[in-house]
């Protein structure tokens, strides 16, 4: 029997277009009599990513009160900027402070667990651990994690550097002390990790039997200036080469997935984040990981719905168990379509 994964990437309030593009999968599934939580098995998120997989895998959260964790409003509590004196938000500084954040993770995952993921599902969210210089997975394979909150795995895998604090979290069994950061500095597309742990917790499957729907936050198309950068030390690296964008680029699990992965097992939803057929100049989100004005989620929405037009069909067919197309790739900005797998 196959299993269907659901991969979802770090990007900070770009996971807006996430939640858009899922909220009208879930009103076209609810159609077929039913819901993204019927076809998926296997949740895995990355940062904003992580928030989103947890809130799907461990909450009754509906994907519109998990789309409105992407309102405006709510961003506003969630990116608290930091007002401490002498402070040089993001260089000296985290830019934001963790209270928002925390407090509204908190009050909408309520009591939930990690162990709250239905029997014979499971869910990973992926951070660092700075002092021992390690990846930490959580996931609810591992019994000692299962009474970890879920809001808290949450927290840790979403503390991006220079965004957000880094978050102490004690980890079962031992108790031990772990500060933790974002994981999208080590895997920001955690689709290998999905697949990786599914195969271990369902021995009796091969990679055949394995589906997967990967969902971006959009890419960053800025140019860096290549021969300034020489002269770059690591402020530079920072605030001009958005270092911390380049360490999550996400396309190489992608190739990784469209390599190993059968034929019409896979689907990869993003796009580069320029004007494109479907896509007008003045509908083109923000790059940036916080950029939370009203216009930019507007248009994150926007993104949203267009990936939507694009994939909808497909990704529905794909996790009711039905899909006869071919692997897809993320968009062409030349034709404003997925790009297909030869």
């Amino acid at each position: 029997m196959s299993k269907l994964i659901l991969s979802l990437d770090g990007g900070g309030i770009r996971g807006k277009a996430t939640t858009q593009f899922l909220s009208k999968i879930e009103k076209k599934l609810n159609a077929e009599g039913k819901s993204v939580r019927d076809c998926v098995d296997f949740y895995a998120g990355t940062s904003t990513g992580s928030i989103i997989a947890l809130a799907l895998a461990t909450t009754n959260m509906t994907m519109a009160e998990i789309n409105n964790l992407y309102s405006y409003d709510m961003a506003q509590l969630i990116f608290t900027e930091n007002k401490g004196w002498f402070e040089i938000d993001g260089l000296n500084a985290p830019k934001y402070e963790a209270g928002g954040k925390t407090k509204a993770l908190k009050d909408n995952f309520g009591n939930a667990t990690i162990g709250h993921v239905p029997d014979d599902k499971h869910v990973l969210a992926v951070t660092y651990a700075i002092e021992k210089r390690k990846p930490v997975v959580i996931k609810s394979s591992k019994r000692d994690y299962r009474n970890l909150p879920s809001y808290k795995a949450a927290d840790a895998s979403s503390a991006a550097p220079t965004f957000f604090p880094t978050k102490e979290l004690e980890l079962p069994p031992d108790s031990n002390e772990f500060w933790l950061i974002d994981g999208g500095v080590i895997a920001n597309n955690p689709t290998m990790c999905a697949i990786a742990e599914a195969r271990r917790v369902w021995d009796e499957i091969s990679l055949s039997d394995l589906r997967v729907l990967s969902i971006g936050t959009g890419f960053m198309t800025r140019k860096i200036n290549g021969p300034e950068s020489q002269k770059w030390g690591g402020l530079q690296w920072m605030t001009k080469g958005k270092i911390l964008e380049v360490l999550s680029d996400e396309r190489i699990v992608s190739y990784q997935c469209l390599t190993i992965m059968d034929q019409g097992n896979y689907i990869r939803v993003n796009a580069k984040l320029k004007p494109q057929p479907g896509l007008d100049e003045e509908q083109v989100p923000d790059d940036a990981m916080d950029d939370v004005s009203r216009t930019n989620i507007k248009r994150l929405e926007i993104l949203g719905d267009f990936w939507f037009d694009q994939y909808g069909d497909a990704v529905v067919q794909l996790l009711m168990g039905t899909y006869g197309g071919p692997s897809l790739d993320r968009i062409d900005p030349k034709t404003g379509k997925p790009i297909s797998q030869k």
